[in-house]
């Protein structure tokens, strides 16, 4: 079955979203040497599961026609503290924190530059 193994954030100001992420979550970036703008998202230890990324400057305004955002979702420790770090960092609540049954704690926020993103918090006796 065809599993999500990267994803991508397009962003206006690639610094502010490299340090929205990095103040959010501790994720680290590498610039790539390559022949476009582009860095490398560590999320975390290879042996640890989860996903890297890549960060990009946004090819085009927000108008409907430029990528936005493909929404992945963060696993946190605690979702009400992150999304007030996200609300302290310059982000936005999409979607405020909701609980799926038996699951745990979801919110939606938006970052620096207008992408969609899900936190969630592992809690079995979520209601």
């Amino acid at each position: 079955m065809p599993r999500v193994v990267h994803f991508e954030i397009h962003a206006g100001d690639p610094d502010r979203a490299v340090n929205f992420y990095r103040t959010l979550f501790g994720w680290t970036f590498q610039k790539w040497e390559g022949p476009m703008e582009y860095w490398m998202v560590i999320t975390g230890p290879d042996e640890q599961p989860g996903i890297n990324g890549g960060l990009l400057r946004r090819q085009g305004e927000i108008d409907g026609q430029a990528v936005i955002a493909y929404v992945c979702t963060v696993d946190v420790a605690d979702v009400d503290a992150s999304v007030q770090t996200a609300l302290a960092n310059g982000g936005q609540v999409a979607l405020p924190k909701m609980a799926i049954p038996g699951v745990g704690w979801l919110a939606y926020c938006k970052d620096t530059e207008g992408n969609i993103f899900g936190m969630m918090q592992n809690d079995p006796n979520a209601q």
